[in-house]
């Protein structure tokens, strides 16, 4: 018998306590997403078999963060998990003065409201739901000016969250550096399929910035992924560790703001981190009127327990060489099967494009949310639409944003599923695509102001 080609490797932990779930006939699935009006948001979770539609909040913990949380001190001031917290985010992360939120949203709405003005405009590498709209509320206009590639799900650039450096100085040259407050840098952007930028363009984008007196606020969520990728593929990393990597990429940024629930192996909670201390005083003074004191942040101690632990453990080789492993297998599984997704395969979840899954279907009528009904209503795997739902209106004109990507986001939980559960998601998404003449377009009957994609109703053709 002949030897392998090559050897397999297995998770850097052991299974200590299982969650039973539970797959569903056809008939309990078909009336579960009638019920919740095609929007896999609207599901309850126990008429879910694998969940994959997010990676947010849905990480197991480890035995370490579960016996930080018993060490919870829950004084309303100063608890001594907040200094604990604050002393993993100088070590692993390097910013100065932080601010806990109850998750990365409160630490975006934090930093809109201090730095935005009406008029002023925000460039960044691709935008993010939740971080335009608390821009927008703010009187700001968001501006893309990520790669082009980044738009192009076949293209296989292997940082395609890179910053078109020209587009931007042309921007802040039109518009004048005094109208952007800061530039808005994600790192393994979500919205181009967890695509991560590069270090050397990240360094470029410092220098523009810097010659013209501009900030850059990184959007941290998962920039543990985004150093992975750099380690992998980027000259002159290999021989690096992903901690000495997140170090270097803070490093060029002036502040950030972090979703705990992702990176951070939490179920709750997130920070803004700052370097600067004016902005510290004022962000420390508005947390008390949106969240909590700014030792506590809308978090009970036992959570920024876990949150610091979490933290560590995220920067760990073993780990992340894990967790971005795992959507790799997932894939190269769905590839295997000939599923269109978009390539390379990103961080946090395999994305599959829905333009080229439904060619005979429009925008118009929302493919990609009609593609994850059609896995979910085939095996009981909810994944979530990333396309034109997610884009939402133009606050100007009320027209749908239309963007070039139509994806349907299957996320991967960081330490929950195994491979057997991935062949499971990649064999459905097949046997969907074998069928994919028989998917319908849906119509939106309930649209909610903000968001829509969150509450948004629909309805078959």
């Amino acid at each position: 018998m002949s030897l392998p080609t090559r050897r397999s490797w297995a998770e850097p932990f052991k299974i200590k306590m299982v969650e039973p779930v539970r797959m569903t006939s056809r008939e309990d699935r078909e009336r579960a997403i009638r019920q919740a009006g095609y929007n896999t948001f609207l599901l309850r979770s126990a008429d879910v078999y694998i969940d994959l539609l997010t990676d947010s909040g849905t990480s197991a913990m480890s035995d370490r963060q579960w016996a930080g949380m018993m060490l919870g001190d829950e004084a309303y001031a100063g608890s001594a998990n907040f200094f604990h917290l604050e002393e993993a985010i100088l070590r692993y992360y390097g910013y100065k003065y932080i601010i806990p939120t109850h998750q990365g949203r409160g630490a975006e709405h934090l930093i809109s409201k201090i730095l935005i003005r009406p008029g002023h405009v925000i460039p960044g590498n691709m935008y993010f739901t939740t971080t335009r709209l608390h821009q927008e509320l703010a009187g700001g206009r968001f501006v893309d000016v990520i790669i082009r590639e980044a738009h192009d799900p076949a293209s296989t650039h292997p940082f395609k969250g890179n910053f078109d450096l020209e587009k931007l100085e042309d921007l802040i040259r039109k518009v004048g550096e005094k109208n952007i407050p800061y530039v808005s840098l994600a790192t393994s952007v979500n919205m181009a399929g967890g695509q991560p930028i590069s270090m050397a363009n990240l360094r470029g984008l410092r220098e523009l910035t810097a010659k013209y007196g501009i900030r850059i606020i990184h959007d941290a969520t998962r920039v543990a992924e985004n150093a992975y990728f750099i380690q992998q593929r980027e000259p002159g990393y290999a021989s690096r560790s992903t901690a000495s990597i997140i170090h270097e990429i803070c490093s060029y940024t002036d502040g950030a703001t972090m979703s705990a629930k992702k990176d951070a192996l939490v179920n709750i909670g997130g920070f803004l981190a700052l370097n600067e201390p004016e902005l510290f005083e004022e962000a420390r003074n508005l947390v008390v009127v949106y969240e909590g004191l700014h030792t506590y942040g809308g978090l009970a101690g036992r959570d920024m327990e876990a949150m610091a632990i979490g933290i560590a453990e995220s920067v760990e080789d073993d780990h992340i060489r894990a967790r971005v492993g795992q959507v790799q297998y997932l894939g190269e599984k769905m590839m295997s099967y000939d599923v269109p997704i978009v390539v390379p395969i990103g961080g946090h979840g395999v994305f599959v494009d829905a333009k080229r899954f439904l060619p005979h279907l429009t925008q118009t009528v929302y493919p990609a949310q009609a593609l994850a009904a059609a896995v979910y209503l085939d095996s009981g795997v909810r994944t979530m639409e990333r396309g034109i739902v997610s884009a939402g209106r133009d606050k100007e004109t009320g027209c749908d944003h239309t963007p070039e990507l139509e994806l349907v986001r299957f996320t991967v939980p960081r330490r929950v599923y195994t491979q057997a559960h991935m062949d499971v998601v990649a064999e459905s998404a097949a046997f969907v695509y074998a069928q994919r003449d028989k998917i319908r377009g849906l119509r939106m009957t309930y649209e909610p102001r903000y968001l829509r994609f969150f509450q948004a109703r629909f309805e078959e053709l």
